[in-house]
């Protein structure tokens, strides 16, 4: 179930145990739950008091397909993510119906709209091979948030979320007495910086493939678009889109109810949600609107089946390491360097598997560390890895919870000499697992940049082999790792520490 910001909605669906579903049931209920939260900033009692009885009004539902309690997944997006009574909320929630809310965050809901796309273009019948081979930009709209990932060669560039949607853009309209240029040009306001970052990213004009989701977009798919017969997406032709938008762009929600025949909910956020497609459609050169049939919430079912598509897992994984590869880029660090580190740390990671019982997901985020370990060296290189923590705890990186960028940051804090210390809040703040997977991290990344200590990328570790207390690296012969040998013996005491092996280099 979704709690969104014009209405609830539900999904139920059997998981077939290959990585996809099979559809069972769903519903929906309007409610103004985002009118409340972007004007007031609050859910008003009536919405909390409607959102309860729809939510009561789902459990009978959910009761007759007898679906045990922990397989109930209840998420909400950008209005309660905005709203100050959010944690009252969900405990009123949780007191009423027994179900553990979850709130969204927007990098998040980027990651679960990726992957509904995905799922989509990989099941439809439709040719689409500029979304794989060449440069794409995805697009989610909602009441009040909207989501944007740029990929370039089908690897992600960039994920943002911006605070406007169709709720916001519709107020600031009527506050304007309902004048259409006040409303594009709040739109262009509000976008105009949005597109300078996006351009500075990637440019829009080789941008191939323009894909949207969002319930705007799927009811002009339905009424002017192509479909495929699978009911997986839909494609609009950007001349006919611009058309559509033309001439329907002064209607009112009345106008759409009744001309277009779709249903007030529906039309409530309809035309500004089109205004901002067609704004952003006009910075790319894309021939055509690609509109895949799905939501966050066929994004959280592919979420929930990864774990039997390991090549979709893969997939994933290799887009949140393009997305911090980007974001390196942009802070002009040293590529070379961070992939080699990486290297480094990911073969270590793989030989004490045993030793430190971490799982893939943690091994991502020890790869993310060290690609950036030195991405604060943009700002100043004696207090590097300070600005660094800084940087990475304040970034966006596709697909990684700000609990998980928080890890990498102390991570990357403590990738130098220094150690925790008892005056250190932003490690303190960490939990006491997290704590513990930050050191374990930290002790590996730092025996792998003394590896490259040089910054020559020339060490390869051939094995690794366990001798007693020692922790032989067998590196290859005829290269110069006197370097390489300072830097161990200044950084790898914390690594002996945490694992207990003192590290021992060799060469044959």
């Amino acid at each position: 179930m979704e709690i969104g910001s014009t209405g609830i909605r539900l999904l139920v669906a059997e998981i077939t145990g290959v990585g996809g579903w099979k559809e069972l049931d769903r519903a929906g209920k309007p409610v103004a739950l985002g009118r409340d939260v972007f004007t007031n900033g609050m859910v008003s009692r009536a919405s909390l008091l409607e959102c309860l009885s729809v939510l009561r009004n789902f459990k009978e539902l959910l009761a007759s397909w007898d679906i045990a309690q922990n397989d109930v997944h209840l998420i909400a997006t950008s209005a309660l993510r905005a709203a100050r009574n959010r944690e009252l909320f969900a405990d009123r929630v949780f007191q009423e119906t027994s179900y553990r809310l979850v709130i969204v965050e927007g990098v998040e809901e980027n990651r679960l709209v990726y992957l509904a796309v995905r799922f989509a273009l990989k099941n439809t019948t439709l040719r689409l091979p500029l979304f794989w081979r060449g440069n794409a930009m995805i697009i989610d709209i909602g009441g009040g948030s909207t989501e944007i990932m740029l990929l370039r060669h089908g690897k992600m560039v960039a994920a943002h979320s911006i605070r406007v949607g169709t709720i916001v853009l519709d107020q600031h309209s009527r506050k304007a007495n309902g004048i259409l240029l006040s409303r594009e040009r709040y739109l262009i306001e509000n976008f105009h910086n949005t597109i300078i970052f996006l351009k500075a990213e990637m440019s829009l004009d080789s941008v191939d493939a323009f894909v949207v989701t969002g319930s705007d977009t799927r009811v002009a798919a339905g009424l002017i678009g192509k479909g495929d017969g699978n009911d997986w997406c839909r494609v609009i032709k950007r001349e006919r889109f611009f058309s559509f938008v033309r001439e329907v762009k002064d209607y009112s929600i009345e106008d759409c109810v009744q001309k277009l025949r779709i249903s007030y909910g529906d039309a409530e956020g309809f035309v500004p949600g089109l205004l901002i497609y067609k704004y952003f459609l006009e910075q790319t050169q894309a021939s055509q609107v690609v509109v895949p049939i799905v939501s966050i919430r066929e994004g959280l079912l592919v979420d929930l089946s990864m774990g039997v598509d390991p090549d979709l897992r893969e997939d994933f994984f290799s887009q949140i390491t393009a997305s911090a590869v980007n974001l390196g880029r942009k802070y002009r660090f040293d590529e070379a360097h961070g992939r080699q580190v990486a290297i480094l740390s990911m073969t270590i990671f793989d030989f004490f598997s045993k030793e430190h019982g971490l799982n893939r997901r943690e091994r991502i985020l020890l790869e993310i560390a060290a690609l950036l370990h030195d991405i604060g060296m943009f700002i100043k290189g004696s207090s590097h890895h300070k600005h660094g923590q800084y940087i990475i705890a304040n970034s966006e990186i596709f697909g990684l919870h700000q609990e998980e960028l928080d890890v990498i940051s102390a991570v990357v804090r403590y990738h130098r000499e220094e150690s925790p210390g008892s005056d250190d809040a932003a490690y303190l703040a960490l939990q006491r697992e997290e704590r513990a997977l930050t050191l374990k991290m930290t002790s590996i990344l730092r025996v792998a940049d003394s590896l490259d200590r040089g910054h020559a990328q020339q060490v390869k570790i051939k094995y690794i082999e366990r001798k007693n207390e020692n922790a032989v690296f067998h590196l290859q012969d005829g290269i110069d790792i006197s370097l390489e040998r300072i830097g161990l013996e200044e950084k790898a005491a914390l690594f002996e520490d945490v694992f207990g092996y003192r590290v021992v280099l060799t060469q044959d």
